[in-house]
């Protein structure tokens, strides 16, 4: 299925600076069909690739004090797999690749250190690591509130927790920060969101499941085919829209996911049918 995404940020720099951007969708199993990026200001810009997950990132370097006008618009094919978990039993650290061993590991907003005793009361005892996942996930949408604007960078998934609240990157740091918890690698994901109201960057999580990177979003704000994955990271803060270094203010931000082919039909998971997607 084709989307065309659109991003454009703008910034105010009073000095030389420079802007790390992440907007770009990433290459993989998604095709990038057309694509376009404008940098208006004072500046010069290079891509490069974060490591090791390569998230694609746009440095930006600007010469003098300024506005800074950052436009990104792509025609994205998200092709994705949909894949049978239902013999997706528990596997254990012995046997996970070392790219997949760092997503086990608590990590800034993600403390499953901190969240051990809650993930086994509640989760430990169901047997089929898909099933546990997506009983986290009904978890946290029944007893967290989302909420716009009440939690802040700083909030992580044991805030969350006490707090009771949060908005879609911290319904993703508590689903990550409980399934490592019970030994399923997971990973914060970064994507632009068909039919999200009101337009904006989206945060779901993969955890890895049968072998594959199954996507999972507690929010239940938008179907899970309708996302273009950006990027993937640990946590937020490797996934971050823009990294700012210098005296630098974000002015503004504009998102825009629509559906570029026609038939397009919604998939949500279904309790008792044990089929996830997978992007990877």
């Amino acid at each position: 299925m084709k989307f065309n995404v659109k991003a454009d940020l703008n910034y105010s720099t009073f000095e030389p600076a420079v802007i790390i951007v992440n907007v770009h969708a990433a290459r993989g199993s998604q095709v990038i069909l057309e694509e376009n990026f404008i940098v208006t200001g004072d500046q010069h810009f290079t891509e490069v690739a974060s490591f090791p997950d390569q998230n694609r990132l746009i440095r930006i370097n600007t010469n003098s004090a300024g506005n800074i006008h950052c436009s990104y618009q792509a025609v994205v094919d998200n092709a994705f797999s949909v894949v049978n978990c239902e013999n997706a039993t528990p596997v254990g650290a012995w046997w996970l690749a070392p790219d997949v061993l760092c997503y086990l590991n608590p990590s800034r907003y993600c403390q499953s250190d901190k969240l051990f005793r809650l993930a086994t009361h509640q989760f430990g005892k169901i047997n089929n690591d898909f099933e546990k996942v997506l009983a986290i996930t009904e978890w946290i949408y029944s007893n967290v509130e989302y909420l716009s604007g009440s939690t802040n960078a700083e909030t992580s998934a044991y805030d969350t927790v006490t707090q009771q609240a949060g908005v879609c990157r911290d319904f993703a740091h508590l689903g990550i920060a409980l399934c490592r918890a019970l030994t399923i690698p997971a990973r914060y994901c970064a994507v632009y969101a068909y039919q999200l109201v009101p337009q904006d960057f989206h945060a779901c999580f993969e955890a890895f499941i049968a072998g594959r990177w199954i996507i999972f979003d507690a929010t239940k704000l938008v179907p899970l085919n309708g996302l273009v994955r950006i990027a993937i990271g640990r946590d937020a803060a490797d996934t971050a829209v823009a990294n700012l270094f210098g005296n630098v203010m974000g002015n503004s931000v504009q998102v825009d996911s629509q559906v570029g082919d026609d038939g397009f039909q919604p998939y949500y998971y279904l309790s008792g049918r044990c089929e996830g997607i997978s992007y990877a």
